[in-house]
C-alpha cells in the first residue's frame, strides 16, 4: 500500500508540473506583454474599455490552480489505465515515426475543438450551467488568468478528452502534451482582451477559420453564442456564431485601417 501511494504521489507531481508550468508561463507572458509592455501601442486593439480588476485575476488564479490539481489527480488515473493496457493504440502509434507524430498533434487539436464545442454547449444547458460552467462565466470581462478558472465539473469534462481521445485515435506517447501546449497558449490569448488577428482588406480575419479573441470575448459577454474555442467551423455549421461577430471583430482589429482609408466598418457576410 505504501509503495502504491508513493507511486501515485510521484505520478501526481509529474502530472502537475508541466500543467502548472505551461499555465504560469503563458498567462504571465500574455499579461506582461499585452497588458503592461505593449499596452500603449495596442490601445486600438483593446476589445473593451474596462480592464478586469486585480481582485478578479487573483480569484481566477486560485480557481485555475484548483483545476490544475484536478487535472493532475485525473492524470494519475490515466497513467494506471495505460499500465493496465487500456490504450493499445498508443503502442502502435509509437512505431509510426515522426510524420505520424506531427499528424497526431494536428488531429488532436481538431478533435479537442470538436470535444470542446459540444461539451461547452452541453454545459450551457440551464440544468447544468450552475454546477458545471458558472464559475468561468463569472469572468464576464475575462483576463489571461481566466483560462482554467473552472468549476470542478468543467475541469473534469475538459480533461475527459485526454482520457477518451487516445482510446479511439492512435496518439503516440507525449504527443498529447503538445496538444495541451497549443491549448493553453491559445486559451490565454483568447481571454487576453486584445484582438491580435490581422485583418484582410475587407475587414474579415486573415485566418477566418480560427477563433479570434473577439469571437470568444463575445461568448463571455453574451453567453448564448460562439461556443467554439479554436476553430469557427462548428459555430458556423450549427448556426451558433454571434450575428455581430464580424462587425465586432472589425471594430477591434480593422479600426486603424478603416480610419486611415475612411472606410465604414460594415461587412457583407456573403463575401
Amino acid at each position: 500500500m505504501e509503495t502504491l501511494l508513493s507511486d501515485a504521489t510521484h505520478i501526481w507531481l509529474r502530472e502537475l508540473e508541466p500543467t502548472l508550468t505551461r499555465y504560469m508561463l503563458f498567462t504571465l507572458a500574455v499579461w506582461l506583454a499585452l497588458w503592461i509592455l505593449l499596452r500603449p501601442f495596442l490601445k486600438a486593439r483593446k476589445i473593451r474599455q474596462e480592464t478586469p480588476p486585480a481582485r478578479q485575476m487573483l480569484v481566477e488564479l486560485g480557481f485555475s490552480l484548483r483545476s490544475m490539481v484536478i487535472f493532475a489527480t485525473a492524470g494519475v488515473a490515466v497513467t494506471f489505465m495505460y499500465r493496465a493496457g487500456l490504450y493499445p493504440l498508443t503502442g502502435l502509434a509509437d512505431g509510426w515515426g515522426p510524420v505520424w507524430f506531427g499528424v497526431s498533434i494536428v488531429a488532436g487539436v481538431v478533435g479537442l475543438d470538436a470535444w470542446f464545442y459540444w461539451t461547452h454547449r452541453l454545459m450551457h444547458d440551464p440544468r447544468l450551467f450552475r454546477r458545471f460552467h458558472r464559475r468561468h462565466h463569472r469572468s464576464n470581462n475575462p483576463s489571461p488568468f481566466t483560462a482554467y478558472s473552472f468549476d470542478i465539473g468543467e475541469a473534469l469534462l475538459l480533461f475527459g478528452f485526454v482520457v477518451v481521445w487516445p482510446m479511439i485515435f492512435p496518439m503516440p506517447s507525449y504527443s498529447m502534451q503538445w496538444v495541451m501546449l497549443y491549448q493553453i497558449a491559445t486559451n490565454t490569448l483568447l481571454h487576453s482582451g486584445y484582438e491580435l488577428m490581422p485583418a484582410r482588406r475587407d475587414g474579415r480575419p486573415m485566418l477566418d477559420f480560427i477563433v479570434t479573441t473577439t469571437h470568444h470575448d463575445l461568448h463571455h459577454a453574451q453567453a448564448g453564442w460562439n461556443y467554439g474555442a479554436w476553430f469557427t467551423w462548428w459555430d458556423r455549421w450549427m448556426g451558433t456564431e454571434h450575428p455581430e461577430y464580424l462587425n465586432r471583430y472589425a471594430a477591434a482589429a480593422w479600426r486603424p485601417f478603416a480610419a486611415k482609408n475612411k472606410v465604414k466598418l460594415v461587412l457583407d457576410r456573403s463575401r
